[in-house]
């Protein structure tokens, strides 16, 4: 069987870390080697450290218009938006994902209502994943928001679409810790190789055949009166 070809797609990781560069991130640890995979595979790969970006808090696409004096967001989303597969990386803290993960997915609901040139949302056609490193409980459950928060606003989720690493619960060396051994994870490795993949597979079923087809979904038609097969239940 013939190899896929993932040439033509583009894969843009957001590091969610509370680090600034150049410190040292253990979830970029686990992200390189999803992002490794996908660079094998002659796909295109760029690496955003969120933290390093003056990006407001807000929920609108510029919020230097809403009283900020400054707002990074609008040429950031350019990267995130000409890249075919969005993969969101967050340490866990108290159970839950990073305040730089949720302000990161904040301003992508910013976006949101925005639409293509089919009039559907705007994230349509593109794939979402996370992955996820901590020394506490916790992966499933960031990974449910975070996969959720994705698909609500218009991303596809593949199977496997997240992975993760957690040490023993309690202080404990992290997962780029040589006494952790966690690159020999085999369950991490495992999973980390399936969501690249899906991920991949996915985002080139989706390009090549354009997204999705507009019946049904164009918020465009749906405003010039098109309903396709809802039927009013004042009208029955």
């Amino acid at each position: 069987m013939k190899n896929p070809d993932f040439s033509n797609l583009k894969a843009v990781f957001v590091n969610c870390t509370l680090k600034k560069s150049p410190d040292k991130s253990n979830t970029a640890g686990l992200m390189n080697v999803a992002r490794s995979i996908m660079e094998k595979e002659g796909a295109t790969v760029e690496d955003i450290r969120l933290i390093d970006h003056d990006v407001a808090t807000g929920v609108y696409p510029d919020m230097t218009e809403y009283g900020w004096d400054k707002d990074e967001w609008p040429e950031l989303f350019k990267h995130i938006f000409d890249a075919d597969i969005l993969i969101i990386g967050t340490p866990i803290w108290l159970g839950e994902k990073s305040s730089i993960a949720q302000k990161l997915i904040e301003r992508l609901y910013a976006m949101s209502g925005k639409t293509n040139d089919k009039g559907q949302y705007l994230f349509y056609g593109k794939v979402g994943g996370c992955i996820i490193t901590g020394n506490e409980d916790g992966v499933k459950h960031c990974a449910m928001g975070i996969l959720y928060a994705l698909q609500h606003v218009g991303y596809s989720i593949p199977p496997q679409a997240d992975s993760g690493w957690i040490g023993e619960v309690g202080p404990g060396p992290s997962y780029l810790d040589e006494e952790s051994d966690a690159q020999n994870n085999e369950f991490t490795n495992r999973n980390t190789t399936f969501l690249a993949y899906n991920m991949l597979h996915l985002a080139k079923i989706l390009k090549e055949q354009d997204g999705y087809p507009k019946y049904g979904n164009s918020r465009e038609d749906w405003d010039n009166g098109s309903r396709w097969g809802f039927q009013n239940p004042e009208y029955r």
